[in-house]
C-alpha cells in the first residue's frame, strides 16, 4: 500500500489530462456505469460535516472511498476547512492500492469538474474570469478553467480584502501574463465577467446585480439545504441549469433548494447532467447569449478516478526512474 500526499499530488498534476479524466467518469455516472451512492453525513461540533462516499465503475475498473472532514470554523485558527482522504483499491483484488491526501485532492476534482463544465458551456471566446471566494478551492477552479479557456483577465472578491491580496500574489507568480484585480465590490466584480465562479461557505446569496446575457456560473460552494451562493433570481433566469448528479443537487444544495421552495424554478426546469453533454445526448452552449450556470455538489466516483490518475501516474514514473 501506497501513501501519495500532497506535495507529489501537485508534483504529478496535469490538469488538462485530469479534466479529460473528469469528463470520461462524469459521461459514465450520467450513463448509470457507476455505483455511487448519495454521500452519507455526519454532523458534529456545531457546523462541522464527516462526509463518507464511495463509489465504483465497472466500466472503468475502478473502487474506492472518499472520507472528507469539514470545518468552516477552521479559517479562524489557520487550518484548511477541507481535510480528508481518499483510499483506492485494486478492482481485480479488493487490496488497498493506495491513501491519498484528500484535501488537494479535492481541490483538484473540484476544479477539474468546474473545467469540464467551463469548457462545454462556457462562449470559446471567454477571456474575463471573475472568483469569489478566495479559500482552499479557489486555485483549483483557476487552474481548470485557465486550462480550458485562454483567459486574460481575473476579478478576485472575497469579503476579507487581505486574504484576497494574499491570494492574487500566489495567483499572479503561477500565472505572470494574466491581469489580476482585487475588487472592494462583489457586484462590481462580475460586471462583464464571461466566467463567474463562487467558492464560498455562503449561507445568503453572495451576489445580487442581474447576470449578463453570455456568461457562464461554475457554483461549487453550496453543498447543504441551507447554504446558497447564487441569488434564486439567478437560477430561474438562467437558459441552462446544469449539474453532475440530478438528484443529489436537488437534495444537497440550497442554491436549487431555495428557489424551488419560492416557485421561482422546478425540478422540470433543470437541463441536465454534465455527463451526458460530454456525452453529446444534450447540447452544450448553444448561442452566445445563453445564460448558463453549473451547480456542483460533488460525485464521489470523480474523486476515486482523479485518486487513480495521480496513482497510476506515480506508477508511470517509478518506470521511468
Amino acid at each position: 500500500m501506497e501513501f501519495i500526499d500532497a506535495n507529489e499530488q501537485a508534483q504529478l498534476l496535469n490538469m488538462e489530462e485530469v479534466v479529460e479524466a473528469v469528463a470520461e467518469s462524469l459521461s459514465a455516472y450520467s450513463e448509470g456505469k457507476t455505483d455511487t451512492p448519495l454521500r452519507y453525513a455526519l454532523p458534529f461540533n456545531g457546523d462541522n460535516r464527516y462526509l463518507v462516499m464511495p463509489a465504483l465503475s465497472d466500466e472503468l475498473k475502478i473502487v474506492g472511498l472518499k472520507t472528507v472532514t469539514v470545518a468552516p470554523n477552521n479559517t479562524t485558527i489557520g487550518k484548511n476547512t477541507i481535510v480528508g482522504s481518499v483510499i483506492l483499491s485494486d478492482y481485480e483484488t479488493g487490496e488497498t492500492l493506495a491513501v491519498l491526501e484528500g484535501s488537494y485532492l479535492t481541490k483538484i476534482r473540484t476544479g477539474a469538474i468546474s473545467g469540464v463544465a467551463t469548457k462545454y458551456l462556457a462562449r470559446q471566446n471567454a477571456e474575463t474570469l471573475c472568483v469569489i471566494g478566495t479559500g482552499d478551492q479557489a486555485q483549483g477552479l483557476i487552474e481548470a478553467v485557465c486550462a480550458v479557456r485562454d483567459i486574460k483577465y481575473i476579478r478576485l472578491y472575497n469579503r476579507t480584502y487581505r486574504k484576497a491580496v494574499t491570494f492574487a500574489e500566489a495567483v499572479q507568480h503561477k500565472y505572470p501574463s494574466i491581469n489580476i484585480e482585487i475588487m472592494e465590490a462583489v457586484n462590481d466584480a462580475i460586471t462583464n465577467a464571461d466566467i463567474i465562479v463562487t467558492a464560498t461557505n455562503a449561507v445568503r446569496p453572495v451576489f445580487s446585480q442581474p447576470l449578463k446575457a453570455g456568461v457562464h456560473v461554475n457554483a461549487v460552494g453550496s453543498f447543504k439545504p441551507d447554504m446558497q451562493e447564487l441569488p434564486s433570481q439567478a437560477i430561474a433566469n438562467a437558459d441552462k441549469i446544469v449539474v453532475e448528479a440530478s438528484q443529489a443537487a436537488l437534495e444537497e444544495t440550497g442554491d436549487l433548494i431555495t428557489p424551488l421552495k419560492e416557485g421561482l424554478f422546478s425540478q422540470e426546469d433543470l437541463y441536465g447532467e454534465l455527463g451526458h453533454i460530454v456525452k453529446s445526448n444534450l447540447p452544450g452552449r448553444e448561442s452566445e447569449d445563453e445564460i448558463t450556470i453549473f451547480k456542483s455538489v460533488g460525485v464521489a466516483i470523480v474523486d476515486i478516478v482523479v485518486a487513480n490518475y495521480f496513482y497510476q501516474k506515480r506508477q508511470k514514473k517509478k518506470l521511468c526512474l
